[in-house]
């Protein structure tokens, strides 16, 4: 059976009101975007363009597959959170499918891509051509067992790709380089607060030095060079930075520990530190990344 990317994603609950629609609006309107330097650094590293076939391990909402498309490569993504994946849709083929959009299209990123919904990689294009870049964008490294269902998942989307592919693997940068390593710290104190000695899937915890060279030898992957990059986290008020960090699921253990209203309470303040004059919050942050060869 081919091995399927899952995120760490518990069942709603009542002490969680927010459904998954709403939920999937925050990280896309919100939140998504301050990885964006993100993105561009990896591909302006890997001269991504139109040779390039891109698959997008936890493609999310689609903001780095458009990124990638608008340079002009054939980009594919796979996802198992249907509403990101709604999303991600509504953004690349809002007309359609793979190649539906005429030639003279004003979008030249909706001839480019393509949305898998199972969570399964599956060949680049229907002429079966191989890919030459894989992507993990989801920040590896602040949440217990994060990395779990991704080492199978690379297991079965490199031998879609040519020898010698690039794959690319990203996360948190050192804690101390992360403003927002202290908010996130609410969420493990309020996990363990309710439940000290359980290890649950993912509860934040500190990111480690080599989160991503771990996975990539359990992978079977060899590291070929890597980068950090600033990725500050603004918000426009302190509500949307509360909205936005919930949108990631670092906090749904705080969640289910306690009740979102005081998951939200205890951000908000926590976020006093870094609210500026004129009402925004800024937060400087560094992430990783590493390129790995197949």
């Amino acid at each position: 059976m081919t091995p399927t990317l899952v995120r760490n994603q518990p069942a709603a609950d009542a002490s969680a009101p927010v459904d998954a629609g709403t939920r999937a609006r925050d990280w896309a309107e919100i939140q998504e975007r301050m990885l964006a330097p993100l993105y561009e650094a990896v591909y302006d590293r890997l001269e991504v363009g139109a040779a390039t076939r891109m698959l997008s391990l936890g493609c999310g909402s689609g903001l780095a597959m458009l990124v990638a498309a608008a340079r002009g490569a054939h980009v594919t993504g796979v996802d198992s959170d249907r509403e990101r994946l709604a999303l991600a849709r509504a953004r690349l083929l809002p007309d359609g499918g793979w190649d539906d959009a005429p030639a003279h299209s004003p979008h030249p990123a909706r001839r480019r891509a393509r949305l898998l919904e199972d969570g399964r990689p599956a060949p680049a294009g229907a002429d079966g051509a191989p890919y030459n870049l894989i992507t993990v964008f989801e920040p590896i490294g602040c949440a217990a067992g994060d990395s779990e269902g991704l080492v199978p998942a690379l297991r079965s989307a490199v031998p879609l790709a040519v020898r010698g592919a690039a794959v690319v693997l990203t996360g948190w940068g050192p804690p101390e380089r992360c403003a927002t390593a202290a908010v996130l710290r609410v969420a493990a104190r309020l996990a363990e607060s309710a439940r000290p000695s359980r290890e649950e899937p993912g509860r934040w915890r500190p990111t480690l030095r080599d989160d991503l060279e771990d996975v990539a030898a359990r992978a079977g992957l060899k590291p070929d060079g890597s980068g950090r990059v600033s990725c500050p986290f603004g918000y426009a008020d302190v509500s949307s930075a509360v909205r936005g960090l919930l949108s990631t699921g670092l906090f749904d253990a705080a969640v289910r520990a306690t009740d979102r209203s005081q998951v939200e309470k205890e951000v908000a303040e926590a976020l006093h530190p870094h609210r500026r004059q004129d009402g925004t919050v800024w937060m400087p942050n560094v992430f990783r990344y590493l390129v790995c060869v197949t």
